[in-house]
């Protein structure tokens, strides 16, 4: 049964409309508000969904910013697409200003407010958004390196023929280029991932491949079609149904860690108050120095273009 729970979407392009349509179709919440400065396309967005809103019961309504930073949760995907070749950090300066600019039109926010930031680069964002909005950390988090770890697991379930859900190895740091993946801590069905019985034997430098193709499968997908969305629009879903029936979920998220002193994506407890708790991984030497780079490069970054 859908509940009272408005979502905002900021940002009716190909990932707000995804996102939008997941959210519907997971029953998440009663009403959903898209907001767009092009008001056509959030228009025709709104249109097509109501469509389909019969089978969901979801209300899906045009909005305004002042009425989004009223909502329940806010996802905000604003900003200028990535160029094929672009990583995701040279998007940084061009989607900070938007991403300013729609912040201070929502305000003043609801005090109980959660912020999801899909804009990339994500964690910067995230960064830019809980300075800009002034709500508590808690509140504000990226939705980081969670698709990431998907398509990791996906890839390691494949090669060893179990379901996704038996794969438990994340990947954390930056969502982008420095990321790491903690495979020290992987475990399937309660044995570590390297010793599962599998033939031929898993090695570190195949999984390593895997984590290689697991972070450039984005850019393979943009190079064909123009951009994701697909993929971020089920896991933000999935951190939006985490939130709303406060279900304790555990998701590698965009959060702040006072020890870095940035926001950098590690497992998170997800509930109805947003991150519930953080859940540092026990990592291997070389594993913790690649994510303590990891975390120096975007709190520099953050720094920098404050």
């Amino acid at each position: 049964m859908v509940n009272q729970t408005k979502i905002s979407i900021i940002g009716a392009g190909s990932v707000g409309a995804a996102i939008a349509y997941a959210l519907m179709f997971k029953k998440v919440a009663a009403e959903m508000l898209l907001v767009d400065i092009d008001t056509a396309r959030r228009d025709g967005e709104v249109l097509d969904m109501s469509d389909g809103a019969f089978y969901t019961g979801t209300k899906v309504k045009a909005g305004s910013y002042q009425e989004a930073g009223q909502t329940d949760i806010v996802v905000i995907t604003a900003g200028v697409k990535q160029r094929e070749g672009e990583t995701r950090l040279q998007l940084l300066d061009r989607n900070r200003r938007i991403l300013t600019s729609v912040i201070d039109s929502m305000k003043p926010l609801n005090p109980n407010l959660i912020i999801i930031l899909v804009t990339n680069p994500c964690d910067i964002m995230t960064t830019f958004a809980q300075r800009v909005s002034g709500l508590p950390r808690s509140q504000v988090f990226g939705s980081g390196t969670f698709l990431d770890t998907q398509r990791l697991r996906k890839a390691v379930a494949d090669r060893i023929q179990v379901s996704e859900t038996a794969v438990h190895a994340y990947i954390i740091g930056e969502h982008g280029d420095s990321q790491v993946a903690a495979f020290s801590s992987a475990t399937v069905g309660g044995m570590p991932l390297l010793d599962f019985p599998v033939e031929p034997r898993l090695t570190i430098d195949e999984l390593s491949t895997m984590a290689d193709q697991a972070k450039n499968k984005a850019y393979a997908i943009i190079k064909a079609k123009g951009a994701t969305y697909f993929g971020i629009a089920s896991v933000v879903a999935s951190i939006c149904e985490s939130i709303v029936f406060n279900q304790q979920t555990i998701r590698p998220v965009s959060c702040y860690i006072d020890k870095y002193q940035t926001y950098v994506s590690m497992p998170c407890v997800l509930g109805s108050k947003g991150i519930e708790r953080i859940l540092e991984l026990p990592l291997s030497d070389e594993e913790k120095a690649a994510f303590e780079s990891s975390a120096t490069k975007l709190r520099e970054l953050s720094a920098d273009t404050n």
